[in-house]
């Protein structure tokens, strides 16, 4: 009787794991079948376009990439785009550290600060676009995407970097600082020898953090890049024109480069891991 009921569910189980494992497949094809599709058909042939079936194999598409472009300037706005994504890379990896290591203690108007940063991932996009424009215009500056669009990107990626960096210090052993005074250490020598080793991985996450959301960012670009355009901006104005296999190259390459990136944090990562522990 026990081998009988032992076997039901053995096979309720089974019946268990194939559903959500479906479920799971149909969720990855929906997310993932556009990507897909989208880096298929950048292979398209010269004559080909933006549907099934395909007319052929070639790169015209990826070649159009270096040529200048009927609507905008893809390869200038590209370029903008990494450039303003390291620069807030940056920004986020440092302010956010260094915010978090003075949240480790209590301090008048913590709470009030916290909240102030953290307002840049709960104000919508387009309203703090909007915002900061007019403030711009009030004060009689010109926006421009190395100014205006790097503070709209850093107020944005900063709470993110800023939680990572929290989450570190959460579960830092604060006795190994206690332990390096102890042997006589001063402030400086204790961040250098002992805390910032251990918080490297999290600095760079949070690094991480910033160069993603800003490389995409569009919202919050709409209004502040000024004259030139970042990468997301001219992808929407050469879609309001006509769309073109060379997007679906752009985008494939974007993907690629992002991807990249996530690959080169996961081997720094890895390296830092190892070397702490």
């Amino acid at each position: 009787m026990a081998r009988i009921r032992w076997t039901a569910e053995r096979k309720r189980n089974a019946w268990v794991r194939t559903i959500y494992g479906c479920y799971y497949g149909l969720f990855v094809i929906f997310i993932f079948g556009p990507m897909i599709a989208m880096f298929i058909l950048s292979f398209n042939a010269r004559k080909g376009g933006l549907f099934f079936p395909m007319r052929g194999f070639s790169l015209h598409w990826w070649y159009q990439l270096i040529k200048p472009s009927a609507v905008g300037d893809m390869q200038g706005a590209m370029l903008r785009s990494i450039i303003l994504a390291l620069i807030v890379m940056v920004i986020t990896a440092l302010f956010a550290t260094m915010l978090a290591m003075a949240f480790r203690k209590k301090f008048f108007g913590s709470g009030v600060l916290f909240y102030t940063i953290m307002t840049g991932i709960m104000v919508p996009g387009i309203l703090l676009s909007l915002g900061l424009s007019q403030l711009l215009d009030v004060v009689g500056l010109s926006p421009a995407w190395w100014f205006s669009g790097l503070g709209v990107h850093v107020i944005w990626t900063l709470p993110f970097g800023f939680l990572v960096m929290m989450a570190v210090f959460n579960r830092f052993d604060a006795s190994l600082e206690e332990a390096a005074r102890d042997m006589g250490a001063d402030e400086w020598t204790v961040f250098k020898e002992v805390t910032l080793p251990l918080i490297t991985p999290g600095v760079v996450a949070a690094g991480l953090f910033g160069f993603t959301l800003s490389y995409d960012e569009f919202a919050r670009t709409t209004l502040l890049a000024g004259a030139y355009n970042t990468l997301p901006l001219d992808i929407s104005a050469a879609m309001s024109v006509r769309i073109r296999p060379t997007l679906f190259a752009l985008g494939t390459a974007s993907t690629v480069f992002s991807l990249s990136m996530i690959g080169l944090f996961l081997i720094v990562y890895t390296f830092l891991y190892r070397r702490t522990h």
